[in-house]
């Protein structure tokens, strides 16, 4: 049988990027677009704080058209779930019926995106259900991925390691009890270069700010 046709949700980090990956090369799902979330106020990809211009090189070397989700800030729950499922409709009419994710071991959030795709009429799709996130994090070096943290929580995670690569180094620093991709919110990346581009995208680190209680590295395409 043939994968399902899917759009990827593309968050511009790691764990997006490795999900399109996997899910292309274990023929999970055929990928036939990327959606993404965006704050509008700041024209940046929600909690990842990528500016849409960097978003839009990453698509480029994707070869993927791009659903763009605008949300304001702050966002309630409803206006999300409402303008996602707008989205949703449009990928519908274009023959689509799945998403595929990068979540890695929140039940809560998967059982919530099932929930509301089911509600749609679609259905979510886990390529890294489970893996182990120290294996997981190693794998995706191994792989060629490169990626930077552009999102740190402060509470969590010394601010320092703001706009910091993503690389062996930094997993050997990270405290005990952060988890080594990030998966509680510790941190967010995005990336670079990987299996998943066509060729890789130069960036730089800019400006370090602070924001709404979380540390923002300005990742910039040169």
């Amino acid at each position: 049988m043939r994968p399902p046709k899917a759009f990827i949700s593309w968050s511009s980090g790691k764990d997006s990027a490795y999900a399109l990956y996997e899910a292309r090369t274990r023929g999970l799902a055929e990928v036939v677009g990327a959606i993404t979330t965006l704050t509008e106020a700041y024209d940046r990809v929600a909690m990842h704080g990528v500016r849409s211009s960097l978003l839009d090189r990453q698509l480029a070397v994707l070869g993927l058209p791009s659903e763009r989700v605008l949300l304001p800030s702050p966002c309630s729950n409803e206006i999300y779930e409402a303008r996602f499922g707008e989205a949703c409709e449009r990928l519908k009419a274009q023959g689509v019926r799945h998403i595929v994710f990068g979540d890695l071991y929140l039940e809560d959030i998967r059982a919530y995106r099932e929930r509301q795709l089911a509600a749609l009429g679609m259905s979510a799709i886990f390529p890294l259900w489970r893996r182990n996130t120290a294996e997981l994090a190693r794998a995706m070096l191994a792989s060629g991925l490169i990626a930077h943290l552009t999102c740190i929580d402060p509470k969590r995670l010394d601010r320092s390691f703001a706009g910091r690569r993503f690389e062996g180094r930094l997993l050997d620093e990270l405290p005990r009890d952060v988890d080594p991709c990030g998966e509680n919110g510790e941190f967010h990346t995005v990336v670079s270069a990987g299996p998943m581009f066509s060729a890789p995208i130069a960036v730089r680190v800019g400006e370090v700010v602070e924001r709404d209680g979380f540390v923002f590295a300005d990742v910039l395409a040169d």
